[in-house]
């Protein structure tokens, strides 16, 4: 894992071009994908045509086997790396080659095949800009469609003039382009062999698609007599026709670009002639098109991924890095921290737990935090947060937690009692909520001495930085027990949820949601509840959060079949009922939870939509104030409801798009990454500091979010449902 001085150092050399590269696609992303009329069309149908792919894929397999030998090439199913260098260095052999050219293809670099062929004598050169810089340098891909994402034009200028020395200094892009695609052009037409990979493979016909921004593949292939294409077995997809959703898709996902530059379908061997470039009295036609085609189709573990009903979601991946890109942790760090062996970003966990093991994927896991994001940008929808959450659980389960008695009773389910202290601590939060609420004030006290912060920070990793929660004695669950409904013909009936914060932590936001709800003529109750599960599934404790979750459905059932709508304050718990239940729940539970649940501003929203009166809510005449959203409230598509509400009140409202505030649940409490956290939400802090918002009064609906916020500015957030309250 990468310690804190690690990630320091990567934001300090890195992180300024890692965050330019990514955000620049990620705001690609969504200009382009709105201008197609289709979108989540296509991205239904790239993730149905990849659902049939890999539960198809041995018949696929032996299909493409025949088509490609039919049209005069060879497949080669390897089981592993060393078996696929293995072939190649045979075919490089026996073609006598002394410099093999490449593409960019990240399942060479999985197998690391320039390294096995370098063994052998021979000159291996990548002509895939990114990669032959990243070579030049001796550095390993950051990214992975563009692996030099972390290096700026000077940085590499300053690489070129050092390692070349050119007549005269490079400088700008166009010079260093120029002369790059000069000396790549004088080993290509050297080469004997050319290696590229597959973003996708048809068994029908057995064309390859290469889809790039640059023209290499397409002279890797043409200039050479002999072509390896290398691509892993997940790569084989049905058809021909089946192509067109990704087509549309992966350039967009990626970089943001309605199509790439290059959209090569080549059926190899493909008939261009054989150049002898040192004869330029022949006329093309006239040369020999005798090639010979090799398709080495990787194993290396993806066919136990198929049968691995949580890490099978994987192999449904296109490689567009649209998870990098959305990723506000990746933004700053890039994939040399977040990231494994060959793979980076939220979907790596996946890649590199199949394929190198645990071990890897422990590396970097914990620095995907959940928000979702990502599985909105993924273009076949690939619930990537749940991979992660899963890869996370079976590494808990893998260990012997050490100083167990310190956290013994915290976890319900035996399952989760590997988990590492930390992880515990944090996944039981609601055991520390009941605690602290009960001895409040003294807890909040104690909790803050010198003594009680050295202790969680080296004992549990909480970053002595970070201000801790105060609890508050009277619960919200207390409050509303101790006091009569003050509605006596209701309109609706409502159940308010009172998650961990709104009851032991910020009470006031829950007794401002009961007043709100009352004054639109809702009756409210507020029972006891267990919390979410949303602690200890960000931890990878799936089994108590499952635990968590079907307690949460016993107390909640009852209420609903009263005819009470579920209610809810903090979004995250929120996304809990209406998404992440699933996983957790049978079918007729979730669904049951899910339909009858409302995020709070939502059910407002509802509730002025079909009648209710703006008149019983507390309103302004143009007060201007910012809001930022919560990003899993953004995900679930419910930011709109508070913001059209708060204009209905009479508020300006000035919305953040920041799409991420750093702090992520316990994430920014950890001393590994408070000050990654904090490089976060540095973006944040800018933007509402920004001019004609840095007076205005900063609303929030998450509950990490308050915290951030309260952190990163000098005024103090709240949740907007205060503003409504009368």
């Amino acid at each position: 894992m990468a310690t804190a001085d690690e990630l320091r150092e990567l934001m300090r050399t890195e992180g300024a071009a890692v965050a330019e590269n990514t955000q620049g696609f990620n705001t690609g992303r969504y200009d382009s994908v709105a201008d197609l009329e289709d979108y989540e069309a296509l991205k239904r149908a790239a993730r149905s045509i990849k659902e049939d792919a890999i539960e198809e894929l041995p018949d696929l397999l032996d299909q493409l086997t025949e088509t490609v030998e039919a049209n005069g090439g060879t497949v080669y199913i390897a089981d592993d790396a060393a078996d696929a260098n293995d072939y190649i260095r045979g075919v490089v052999d026996e073609r006598a080659a002394d410099r093999v050219v490449k593409s960019k293809s990240m399942t060479s670099e999985e197998i690391e095949v320039n390294d096995a062929l370098e063994a052998d004598g021979v000159d291996v050169v990548e002509t895939d800009l990114g990669e032959w810089v990243l070579q030049v340098a001796d550095e390993a891909p950051s990214h992975i469609v563009a692996p030099a994402i972390h290096k700026s034009r000077e940085s590499i200028a300053e690489l070129f003039n050092k390692q070349f020395d050119p007549d005269e200094p490079l400088e700008t892009a166009e010079e260093l382009t120029r002369f790059a695609r000069k000396k790549l052009g004088e080993q290509i037409i050297d080469a004997e062999v050319g290696i590229t990979g597959a973003n996708f493979v048809t068994a029908d016909t057995g064309t390859m698609a290469l889809v790039t921004s640059e023209g290499n593949a397409r002279k890797t292939v043409a200039a050479t007599d002999t072509h390896v294409a290398v691509a892993g077995v997940e790569k084989v997809i049905p058809t021909v026709g089946a192509l067109h959703p990704f087509i549309e898709l992966i350039g967009r996902s990626g970089t943001g670009q309605d199509i790439t530059s290059y959209v090569s379908l080549l059926t190899p061997p493909v008939d261009t002639p054989v150049v002898d470039f040192t004869d330029d009295e022949t006329p093309l036609s006239e040369f020999e098109s005798d090639r010979d085609f090799h398709l080495v189709l990787i194993d290396n573990g993806r066919l136990e991924m198929r049968d691995d009903e949580h890490l099978r979601e994987t192999l449904y991946c296109i490689r567009c890095s649209a998870c990098s890109n959305s990723c506000a942790n990746f933004q700053s760090v890039g994939g040399h921290a977040f990231g494994g062996e060959t793979y980076s970003g939220g979907i790596a966990t996946g890649w590199e737990a199949g394929i190198e093991g645990l071990d890897v994927a422990e590396e970097f896991n914990d620095l995907c935090t959940g928000c979702t994001r990502c599985v909105n940008a993924c273009p076949v929808g690939i619930d990537i947060p749940w991979i992660n959450t899963v890869v996370r659980d079976r590494i808990n389960r893998d260990k012997d937690a050490p100083g167990e008695w310190l956290v013994d009773g915290l976890t319900p389910d035996e399952a989760d009692d590997g988990a590492p202290l930390q992880k515990r601590f944090f996944g039981n939060f609601e055991t520390v909520a009941k605690l602290g609420s009960a001895t409040a004030p003294v807890s909040n006290w104690l909790a803050d001495t010198t003594v009680a912060r050295q202790a969680m920070d080296r004992i549990l990793g909480i970053d002595p930085r970070r201000d801790l929660p105060t609890f508050e004695r009277e619960t919200l669950v207390d409050w509303a027990a101790a006091r009569d409904s003050k509605v006596t013909d209701p309109e609706r009936r409502a159940v308010l949820y009172p998650d961990l914060y709104t009851n032991h932590v910020q009470v006031e936001r829950g007794k401002a949601a009961v007043k709100v709800l009352e004054s639109l003529g809702v009756d409210v109750v507020v029972p006891p509840a267990p919390s979410s599960g949303r602690a200890p599934l960000s931890q990878g404790m799936v089994a108590t959060a499952t635990d968590h979750a079907e307690r949460v459905t016993e107390t909640l059932e009852p209420h609903i079949e009263d005819g009470r709508d579920v209610v809810v304050i903090e979004p995250s718990d929120h996304a809990m009922f209406t998404r992440e239940y699933e996983r957790l729940l049978d079918e007729s539970a979730f669904t049951d939870i899910a339909e009858n649940s409302y995020e709070v501003f939502e059910y407002v929203f509802g509730l002025l939509d079909n009648g209710g009166s703006v008149d019983s809510l507390s309103t302004v005449t143009g007060a201007e104030i910012a809001y930022h959203s919560h990003c899993q409230q953004r995900t679930l598509g419910l930011e709109a409801h508070t913001v059209a509400v708060l204009e209905e009140c009479g508020y300006d409202v000035v919305t953040s798009d920041v799409e991420c505030c750093g702090m992520a649940g316990s994430f920014g409490y950890k001393s590994d990454y408070y000050e990654l956290s904090m490089d976060v939400g540095d973006r944040l802090r800018t933007q509402l500091r920004d001019d004609g918002v840095q007076d205005r009064p900063v609303v929030a609906s998450g509950t990490s979010c308050l915290e951030q916020i309260d952190a990163l500015l000098e005024r103090q957030p709240r949740h907007p449902i205060e503003l409504l309250a009368t």
